[in-house]
């Protein structure tokens, strides 16, 4: 089995060029299955996992999130990035607390947000959440390990849609010791152009929620790092379920099962220990 620091130097050197596509798994078996298509690293997602227990993304505890990322770092050779949502706790100090406990599981990046999860108030102010990257950053590094540190600028998805404002508070997050930067919800070739320009040479990470339009060829051309897919993945697995229990109910047939893979196919390769 691949060593944690081995699995980190790859990730490492995966930021220092090119483009590589970090899709999002949200069981061990959608793991070892990403693993096998050939991708060469990994991330976590909080949502896709919430949503395969029953629960809106943002439900789960820490102490659960951390056994869920322990049980997928040790399903894979490949390199894991954890979806880390805001840290699991309002102040630095928590935030560095769970930070260690997450290098803990073997992780080989890490991303932490500014939202706090009230309405009234989506975005922690700058000085705050550059106080809870920078006491990210402190953490890992009193670790020792070599664990990428991805801050998150929030500011789309909570509806505060000026450009401006992301890129402040990317460069600042920079300034605080982030390894790479992430600003999920901006999409158009614009954005994702000024964004990559106002942070180089730091790597960006672009997330791809739906289909957009753009390839992966289309955002490595604009400066993307890394593109990761969230909880799109099991989205596309809850719309294919979700598409053929109302056949079923509504209609009486079957006709979707059409898409179902094989049984001895999908049965066959985790008998082969997951060997696409």
């Amino acid at each position: 089995m691949t060593s944690p620091a081995e699995k980190r130097r790859a990730f490492r050197t995966l930021h220092e060029s090119g483009c590589f596509v970090l899709p999002n798994p949200w069981d061990v078996g959608t793991t070892r299955y990403l693993e096998a298509a050939g991708f060469k690293a990994l991330a976590t997602t909080s949502a896709g996992y919430a949503f395969s227990t029953g629960r809106p993304d943002g439900a789960v505890g820490r102490d659960e999130m951390l056994a869920h990322i322990a049980d997928l770092v040790a399903a894979t050779s490949l390199p894991m990035n954890a979806d880390f949502e805001a840290g699991y706790a309002p102040d630095p100090a928590g935030v560095a607390e769970s930070v260690t406990l997450c290098v803990g599981t073997g992780v080989s990046g890490l991303s932490i947000e500014d939202a706090t999860g009230d309405a009234a108030h989506p975005l922690y102010d700058l000085d705050d959440a550059v106080a809870r990257v920078r006491a990210a950053r402190k953490a890992i590094d009193a670790t020792g390990a070599d664990v990428i540190l991805t801050a998150r600028a929030e500011c789309f998805l909570v509806g505060r849609t000026d450009l401006n404002e992301v890129i402040t508070r990317l460069k600042a997050y920079a300034t605080a010791g982030a390894d790479c930067l992430y600003a999920p919800g901006i999409r158009t070739r614009d954005d994702i152009s000024a964004v990559v320009e106002a942070v180089a040479p730091l790597p960006v990470n672009v997330l791809m929620p739906g289909a957009t339009g753009l390839s992966v060829a289309d955002l490595a051309g604009l400066g993307a790092r890394r593109i990761s897919v969230g909880s799109t993945l099991s989205r596309v697995a809850w719309g294919a379920f979700i598409s053929s229990v109302e056949e079923i109910r509504d209609a009486g047939t079957f006709q979707k099962f059409a898409d179902a893979v094989p049984f001895a196919e999908i049965n066959g390769f985790f008998r082969a220990g997951g060997d696409k």
